[in-house]
């Protein structure tokens, strides 16, 4: 029998490895609790000096809690040595802004504005911004003589080099991206699969037989199993938010869509018909360009000439088997019900080599941009120069962030709010002659880190964290009384509390801890006075009031708003271009409709899709609770890209075509095609009313057996025509229907993944926004 401390200690374990699954909160902490002690008795016992022990515990506190950069050791130390540069700078100017007061109000919100906007031109800025906006609060909050500036810039300095070797040598942070492993073995999985079914459809004595076709499914769906559990076991906090690593998230979800249409295999009875070869090429081609990723994946460093190739082979094979199925027709025509149904079996078995070649190659764009990403320079990181990008890094940066200069960025709010707010608490700490307006500053910053729309709750946690934190602090000085040399061993165990709590206890845990954390430091080597700690409630207080104040004023719209309504706005456009391209393919009531409209609305999805990804990215970034789990999240933009993609292929399908389908059979397929468009893709607008809004979601629709059936018929038709263009612009007609309903497919994962969404917030009954519409 265990020992029941034993057992407690295993709970503990469990609990933090489930609430830190990297134990990357843990690892920092851990740095943290060794280094910012270490350098503080350095300074006050050895140096004698009370403002280098500030700055450099401050220092560290900040370059290893509060950022942790990614990418290979050397990468890691030329960003703490930028850091460590951007500090120096940021000294010398909040010492010299100090004074007067107005210089110190009017340099914090331009310094405020100019860092957190910073976060827009890369992912490096993003989460570096509250690092680099403590290098400047803590010398202007606390104005001294430009003589103290070298005891400062020492400090910081010590702080810098001392987290440099931490780095290096103290736990250090594992190089690869922990998805990258089991993402590679589901690549290899699904192509051992596609090429055991191309075999399989070979026929023949040597062919494998069904039992080693359904083998290789279960392996590949274990590997896409392992995958998922991969991805939600691993943290993404600012950290990790890098392209490469938002390349791999979308990722996860892609493999898992291509296991869903490697999946979603008709069942034909016991007589399979043979597909074209093309088609049996095609996966062949598909799987070659698997392996490519999964070699690619298991080093992004790597040359990515053998994807690209693979790619190109695979988009040829594609393009030679759209062509046989729609203008290469049997060359007996079929002539009874059966060979017209057996002619269509063999075209679904091309479709779906068609729409899992479209799935395969976006999953090779993807990796292709994560390797990109992965092999640029620091220059272009820090710049946030995307890969593949011609233009200049600096021009590209530039270019960035004017884009957000305008009213409706999300990015511009939440800059002028942050800024605004800490302008406010200088201008108040001065005003009201606090004995410590750092701590002022601290208190605004803490609650500003966070989205605006949940500021008010987690400024009443910062406040209740602050208050518990306060009073167990002065409960430790009373108990301590003058013997405040226990202060020493008690700092190590109040950083790693701090540490540690937000992320495995609660926000306000983690303010409590911070708070016991400022309690101890500022009474080592002095006379402990637990009165004097509880008047820094009064200070912090301020400091979080000041907080909700201006985020209630500008624009309450925090990342999670901010990303809902960029799903919104990227479901309705992408519905918006797969009815377009449906429109083109058959006409509308009004007649024909030429490739320009459907051109158009394909630009709109695009750019809506790249707005999404910016409002994703912060969303990762910001700090505070998330309403919705990150892979709920990764699912609903995801699956942007199979809406995206269907419509791809539909207009892929019909740019080519010599002709539309004439006379009545037209009639009956256009109104056929556009009613199950209307159906497929105002799901897809009342998703997005539901995400944004809180609206009522639809059941996601079910297969319209009778719509194929309509369609068979006209094929059936076509087939007996004689003119061969008809019949090939039917089967163009099928392949239509097919990708509608591969969009229609994607429906119930994304309303799995909503669910738990809409359910948080207040039902908006008929007050969405109006779905999308067939006629665009």
């Amino acid at each position: 029998m265990r020992a029941p401390g034993r057992i407690g200690a295993a709970r503990a374990v469990k609990r933090l490895r489930a609430r830190d699954p990297e134990l990357a909160a843990t690892r920092r902490a851990c740095r943290t609790a060794l280094v910012m002690p270490a350098l503080f008795a350095l300074c006050t016992q050895v140096f004698h000096s009370h403002v280098m022990a500030s700055y450099a515990a401050f220092a560290s506190f900040s370059m290893l809690l509060l950022v942790e950069f990614t990418g290979p050791m050397m990468q890691r130390l030329r960003a703490q040595l930028s850091l460590t540069a951007a500090w120096g700078v940021l000294i010398c100017l909040g010492t010299v802004v100090a004074h007067p007061p107005w210089a110190a109000v009017v340099s914090t919100v331009v310094v405020g504005f100019l860092v957190l906007f910073g976060g827009v031109v890369s992912s490096v800025l993003a989460g570096a911004s509250t690092a680099l906006l403590l290098a400047f609060i803590l010398p202007v909050t606390t104005p001294a003589p430009l003589a103290q500036l070298p005891e400062r810039l020492a400090g910081a300095g010590l702080a810098a080099a001392a987290a440099a070797l931490a780095i290096c040598l103290l736990w250090p942070r594992p190089a690869g991206d922990p998805v990258a492993p089991p993402a590679a073995r589901v690549c290899r999985a699904a192509a051992l699969q596609l090429r055991t079914e191309a075999a399989h459809l070979d026929g023949g004595p040597q062919a494998p037989g069904v039992p080693l076709c359904g083998v290789a499914a279960e392996r590949t769906e274990a590997a896409a199993e392992d995958l998922r559990h991969a991805f939600e076991a691993t943290p993404y906090r600012p950290a990790g938010l890098s392209a490469t690593s938002r390349a791999l998230v979308r990722l996860v979800d892609e493999l898992t869509w291509l296991r869903g249409i490697l999946d979603d295999t008709a069942d034909y009875g016991d007589h399979v018909p043979r597909p074209d070869p093309a088609a049996r090429a095609a996966r062949r081609a598909a799987a070659d360009v698997l392996d490519e990723a999964a070699v690619l994946l298991g080093d992004l460093r790597a040359d990515t000439a053998g994807l690209r190739s693979s790619a190109a082979a695979l988009r040829s094979a594609l393009d030679h088997m759209e062509e046989r199925s729609t203008t290469r027709l049997p060359a007996v025509r079929p002539g009874t019900v059966t060979e017209v149904y057996g002619f269509l079996t063999s075209l679904d078995l091309s479709f779906r080599a068609h729409e899992l070649g479209f799935a395969v190659l976006q999953i090779a764009a993807n990796v292709q941009q994560a390797a990109a990403a992965e092999q640029r320079s620091w220059a272009e990181r820090l710049l946030g120069l995307e890969p593949d990008d011609p233009t200049a890094p600096l021009a590209a940066a530039a270019a960035r962030a004017r884009a957000h200069l305008e009213r409706h960025s999300m990015w511009l709010h939440n800059s002028v709010r942050g800024a605004i707010g800490l302008g406010i608490a200088v201008a108040l700490a001065g005003a009201t002659s606090v004995q410590h307006s750092f701590w002022v500053l601290l208190g605004t910053l803490s609650v500003l880190r966070s989205n605006a729309l949940n500021t008010g709750q987690s400024a009443v946690r910062a406040v209740m964290g602050t208050v518990v934190g306060s009073v167990v602090g002065a409960g430790l000085l009373r108990l301590i009384g003058h013997h405040g040399t226990v202060l020493w061993f008690l700092l190590p165990l109040a950083i790693l509390l701090a540490g540690i709590a937000p992320a495995v206890i609660s926000f306000a845990a983690g303010q409590a801890a911070f708070t016991i954390t400022l309690v101890v430091l500022f009474n080592i080597d002095q006379n402990p006075d637990w009165h004097i700690v509880l008047l820094r409630i009064e200070d912090i207080a301020l400091g979080c009031g000041v907080s909700v104040l201006v985020a209630l004023f500008f624009w309450p719209r925090g990342a999670s708003a901010a990303v809902d309504h960029a799903l919104a706005d990227a479901y309705t456009e992408s519905a918006r271009y797969l009815t377009s391209t449906v429109e083109y393919a058959v006409g509308s009531a009004a007649g024909p409709v030429g490739p320009g409209q459907a051109l158009r609305a394909g630009r709109e999805a695009a750019a809506a899709a790249r707005r999404l990804d910016d409002a994703f990215r912060n969303y990762l970034a910001e700090r505070g609770s998330k309403q919705m789990p990150l892979a709920d999240m990764t699912t609903l933009v995801t699956g942007v890209v199979g809406l995206r993609l269907a419509a791809d292929a539909v207009l892929s399908l019909w740019r080519h075509a010599d002709g539309r389908f004439p006379g009545a059979d037209r009639d009956e397929a256009r109104r056929t095609l556009l009613a199950a468009t209307t159906r497929v893709t105002d799901w897809f607008g009342y998703l997005g009313a539901t995400v944004e809004h809180g609206a009522a979601l639809p059941a996601p629709v079910e297969h319209d057996p009778a719509l194929a059936g309509r369609l068979a018929d006209t094929i059936f038709r076509a087939l007996h025509d004689d003119q061969e263009q008809d019949a090939a612009t039917a089967v163009r007609l099928i392949w239509t229907r097919d990708h509608l309903d591969a969009a229609r497919r994607l429906q119930p994962s994304l309303a799995a993944a909503v669910a738990g969404h809409a359910d948080a917030r207040p039902a908006a009954g008929g007050t969405g926004r109006t779905p999308p519409h067939s006629s665009g």
